[in-house]
């Protein structure tokens, strides 16, 4: 519950500070709060990301991703599943593990709301649960709240929308695993993941995106900040598929995560 709370405080005091209460009223005259607006679409996507972890280590992932309406009594909103599955080499690691892929993290995701449960609040509560499959063995649940803003004019730099979204994760139950049994195990997961995410409008199909696959991740255990610069163009070729690339690069790293990744993904609505 203090997680709870934390994350919530923290989400209120970002959007306090980012409209005030003297700008509200020019805040909602230039942006539209567009955070029950959900996608009825079922939408499938096919990730591939490449990283590098630094000493000439590097990590190739495999993701399937699913969005779902989730539609509960008056509740809407929607339902996300993750699965991978990744390929760890270089020195750190077994000669014979280039080129092998075992199973990575499965997460299910929700978010959404009830018109009557805070209906002023304009944003978005969920949560997140990692499934201990693969070489992740430990649950890891945690909240979060977010929301979208779109302008109602034309901006500078044709900014397409602001979505920042902030959750917090716990991990527990390691699976009776060890470090022996299997040295490639996280530690248990304790981290606040900030989501500052931007939309920029380059032409009617496409659009560059600012932390939207990566964002600021603070680990709350040990101390330490993981902050990316995080990029993404995407591009609809029709209503029905669309294609991305990405780049991401930290530039703080007190918390450690990856050096720099590449990767992309195609997604077909349906």
């Amino acid at each position: 519950m203090k997680s709870i709370a934390v994350l919530i405080t923290l989400f209120v005091v970002i959007h306090a500070n980012a409209i005030g209460a003297e700008d509200e009223d020019k805040f909602s005259t230039k942006f539209q709060n567009v955070s029950q607006q959900y996608s009825r679409s079922r939408i499938l996507e096919f990730w591939g990301y490449h990283e590098y972890h630094g000493n000439q280590n590097y990590a190739d992932t495999l993701k399937l991703r699913y969005y779902h309406p989730l539609d509960v009594g008056q509740f809407q909103g929607t339902l996300r599943l993750d699965t991978s599955y990744v390929s760890d080499y270089g020195p750190s690691y077994p000669a014979q593990s280039s080129g092998q892929y075992s199973a990575g993290n499965t997460m299910l995701t929700f978010w959404g709301n009830h018109p009557h449960l805070l209906p002023a609040w304009g944003a978005n509560l969920g949560a997140r649960v990692i499934f201990p499959f693969g070489n992740n063995g430990q649950w890891a649940v945690g909240p979060q709240v977010g929301a979208s803003f779109r302008p109602k004019e034309a901006t500078l730099f044709n900014l397409a929308d602001f979505s920042p979204l902030a959750r917090y994760m716990y991990g527990f139950d390691t699976k009776n695993n060890s470090f022996q049994v299997n040295p490639n195990q996280p530690p248990l997961m304790r981290n606040l993941q900030l989501y500052p995410t931007l939309g920029f409008q380059i032409d009617p199909s496409t659009q560059i995106r600012l932390w939207d696959e990566n964002g600021v991740i603070y680990n709350s255990a040990g101390g330490g900040w993981f902050v990316p610069l995080d990029a993404m163009v995407t591009h609809r070729i029709n209503k029905s598929f669309l294609f991305a690339i990405g780049a991401s690069k930290q530039v703080v790293q007190t918390y450690n995560q990856y050096d720099w990744s590449v990767y992309g993904k195609l997604s077909f609505n349906f």
